[in-house]
């Protein structure tokens, strides 16, 4: 019984990780994460 609460709120988790991913692609947010690691690697490396 626990084993199959488990197996059902693991789908749930990642059902939900997968809808909030594809808002978040949705409204663009891929490319502003992109800038700010591509700024951050930049600093970490003395160049930016």
């Amino acid at each position: 019984m626990i084993r199959g609460r488990r197996f059902v709120f693991s789908l749930v988790l990642i059902a939900g990780g997968v809808c909030l991913l594809a808002l978040g692609a949705a409204q663009g947010q891929a490319a502003e994460v992109m800038q700010k690691a591509v700024r951050v690697c930049l600093e970490c490396i003395g160049i930016g």
